[in-house]
């Protein structure tokens, strides 16, 4: 009897064949479209920009973590460090391949700079023309805002305010009060830039979705009043900000810049009557109240450069 041939794998039929290579390409198929978001942005090497600010961190209530002053404040200072890297480490997995991160709190320089990542670049300190921003630009694809807070005009929050909680009661933008999140997404946007994710507490991450839009949100407390909160403890509250920022930098295409077209009028109260008399001095500037002053400007740069100027200067600066 003939002995019968061995059917091995090199002498299959070419139907098999076939069939086993449709089954092997359904499933390389099926691989990439479950790790699409992730292979799309590494392969686009992002370029994010990164702002961090302090009240927002998580376990912050109070002046005692906020300052030099506060006895608190040299620990918190690594605590924002740790959730910026969090930020950092989440961004680098879905692709970033340059980042840029800003000191926008105080007198910014909080962040510790030798347990930052040595291959990405920070701003640091006053003053700077585009504010809590700086260095932004149309090359960027997407903005991220770490330990953000209320604005001035909201009833809730923890340290809720804008840009001074000494010195300002209000901050105006074509008569829609502003919080910092949303002037730093209007900076952003004049460049085309989106911000796409914010961390902070409950009440911040709400006003934010109201003014900006869309984006993810990191809530890593829950304000009970200006001076207190439900906080999440510091290694929750940066695994909650490392989610948040690997589910928006994986949504990039659902996100839109926060545009306002010029002329736009700016509008800045002041707590006392002196800065508002003294502003309106200058020929573009004018008095609305006793301590309300109005500037226009052409475009987002012209705005920030005047608060800026605003919050910033005194005859006495130096050097």
């Amino acid at each position: 009897m003939k002995p019968q041939p061995t059917v091995s794998s090199r002498s299959r039929s070419p139907s098999t064949r076939h069939r086993i290579s449709g089954r092997a390409a359904a499933c390389v198929a099926i691989a990439a479209l479950a790790f699409a978001p992730a292979l799309s942005a590494q392969a686009a090497g992002l370029k994010v920009y990164i702002s961090a600010d302090m009240e927002g961190i998580a376990g912050v209530v109070t002046g005692s973590q906020l300052g030099p002053s506060g006895f608190e404040f040299g620990r918190f200072r690594g605590f924002m460090t740790a959730e910026v890297n969090a930020a950092i480490e989440a961004a680098r997995a879905m692709g970033a391949t340059e980042i840029l991160v800003s000191d926008s709190h105080g007198n910014g320089e909080n962040l510790l700079v030798e347990e930052l990542p040595g291959d990405i670049q920070l701003v640091r300190s006053w003053p700077r023309p585009l504010m809590m921003m700086e260095g932004i630009d149309a090359t960027f694809d997407a903005v991220l805002l770490i330990g953000y807070h209320a604005s001035t005009a909201n009833p809730e929050g923890v340290r809720a305010h804008t840009f001074s909680s000494a010195n300002l009661t209000a901050v105006r933008l074509n008569g829609v009060d502003m919080m910092e999140a949303s002037m730093s997404a209007a900076i952003a946007g004049a460049f085309g830039v989106p911000v796409v994710m914010i961390s902070g507490d409950d009440a911040t991450v709400e006003e934010a979705r109201m003014r900006i839009g869309d984006m993810e949100g990191a809530v890593t407390k829950w304000h009970y009043g200006f001076h207190s909160a439900r906080t999440l403890m510091p290694e929750a509250a940066r695994g909650v900000i490392g989610e948040r920022v690997r589910a928006a930098l994986g949504r990039l295409d659902d996100f839109r810049p926060l545009r306002i077209d010029g002329p736009l009028e700016l509008e800045i109260s002041f707590k006392n009557y002196m800065p508002a008399e003294l502003m309106a001095y200058l020929p573009n500037v004018d008095r609305v109240d006793s301590h309300t002053i109005r500037f226009v400007g052409r475009d987002m740069t012209e705005i920030s450069r005047f608060i800026e100027f605003t919050t910033s200067y005194a005859a006495n600066v130096t050097p």
